[in-house]
């Protein structure tokens, strides 16, 4: 049996940082809303969630980074702001433009939020108002740039049969997102740029193999799976982009970043999650491969394997292709991100869960690679993938994290290195 491999991006020196737990900046706060206004109220999936969330985030870098003179290179937004423009005021700006141009049935809110925000923001009257005058433009170049991107495009799903074929779950329903692997990346140069080589072959014993964990690890009920695998397993079926918008904001947190730290890092983070997502869900519509629900009960289709027709998951399954993984594609972007930024793999990460009934659970880390690998266990033990799919979707993800970080956000003498 495999496991994932953890790739290291930078040095393997532990980063000697500052920590503060109750650090609070408005890049943190705006993200809050942000997951608020995209998953809670605007009910986006974890997938297709990092899109709006890197939106939000790019916007709000750029904004920033205006305010502090391109201290790094702009993504979209390479104008400039006036020396008094209060840099806070220019990242809550930028969030809240983007989100009510989304979201535009969600405005009363955001703008109620806005001017909580905008009170609170320590700065003369027109610090504030260059510094929103900056975000706003931040925004709107933003908003330009994206138009047309394939957000949200109508994708008619033609639906194939066969077996190791995915089909809709239940049948004849929507499948989730087609259009986002056919959508614009943000760093990627097309959506297959780094598409996997595909599914096992059902002839091989790797898909033996493979079959084999999931319907022994992976059902509803199960012999050889732990409490303890079982809580892994369920733990991470909460949405992916909102549990991941609350790590992201204690990162920020334990490490007591400022503004522009911040603000670099959180785009750095969505932009890569987005186009994971992107990639990831690419492949999905391209390979079509069946998820365990339907391969286990069905035999496999492989006179090796042993058929279990009364063979279910220990949760619910997304309903999309089951290759490559998606929760791979994404843990394998931000985990090579967060190393890649800190500068070793030795970062505390805090992930909390609220799917139990008995309260909210958190798993803590220190070490990026163990985060990857519980996360690889957890689709196993719930059922929904196999070990190949989990390999090649962290993968994927390590690539889109590598090729961002050496062409996007960078300083001035990064970009004179390359």
């Amino acid at each position: 049996m495999k496991c994932l491999p953890t790739t290291l991006l930078g040095v393997t020196t532990l980063l000697s940082l500052t920590l503060n737990g109750n650090a609070q900046n408005v890049v943190t706060n705006w993200n809050t809303i942000a997951s608020t206004a995209i998953v809670t109220t605007g009910g986006e999936g974890p997938g297709a969630s990092g899109v709006w969330f890197a939106y939000t985030s790019i916007a709000v870098y750029d904004a920033v980074n205006a305010v502090h003179r391109r201290k790094f290179e702009p993504f979209y937004y390479a104008g400039g702001a006036a020396p008094e423009a209060s840099d806070q005021a220019a990242a809550l700006a930028a969030a809240h433009r983007v989100l009510v141009y989304y979201f535009p049935a969600q405005q009363t809110a955001l703008d109620a939020q806005f001017q909580t925000s905008l009170s609170a923001v320590a700065s003369t009257p027109r610090g504030k108002t260059e510094g929103v005058k900056a975000g706003e433009a931040a925004a709107e170049a933003l908003i330009s740039e994206r138009t047309g991107d394939g957000l949200n495009a109508s994708i008619t799903y033609s639906e194939p049969s066969g077996p190791g074929v995915w089909e809709p779950n239940p049948p004849g329903s929507s499948p989730v997102a087609p259009w986002l692997g056919q959508m614009r990346p943000f760093t990627m140069r097309s959506a297959d740029q780094f598409l996997p080589d595909g599914p096992t072959a059902l002839s091989s014993e790797e898909w033996v193999a493979d079959y084999n964990l999931t319907r022994l690890f992976g059902g509803a009920v199960s012999d050889l799976r732990t409490p303890a695998q079982t809580e892994i397993g369920l733990f991470w079926t909460a949405n992916t982009a909102a549990q991941y918008s609350q790590v992201f904001n204690g990162l920020v947190q334990y490490y007591n970043l400022d503004l522009m730290d911040s603000a670099r890092l959180m785009a750095m983070l969505w932009t890569g999650y987005a186009d994971a997502a992107i990639g990831c869900f690419n492949g999905k519509y391209i390979y079509h491969f069946w998820r365990p629900w339907g391969a286990i009960p069905a035999g496999g289709d492989n006179p090796e394997l042993v058929a279990d027709p009364t063979w279910k998951p220990l949760a619910t399954t997304p309903n999309h292709p089951e290759y490559p993984a998606a929760h791979a594609c994404l843990t394998g972007a931000v985990t090579n991100l967060v190393a890649d930024y800190f500068h070793t793999r030795r970062v505390h990460v805090s992930v909390n869960s609220s799917v139990f009934s008995d309260g909210v659970h958190t798993h803590t880390f220190e070490d990026t690679g163990d985060w990857l690998n519980e996360v690889y266990w957890a689709r196993i033990f719930a059922g929904f993938h196999f070990n190949h799919s989990l390999q090649d979707g962290a993968e994927l993800g390590r690539q889109v994290a590598h090729q961002l970080v050496e062409s996007h956000f960078r300083s001035e003498d990064e970009r004179e290195r390359h």
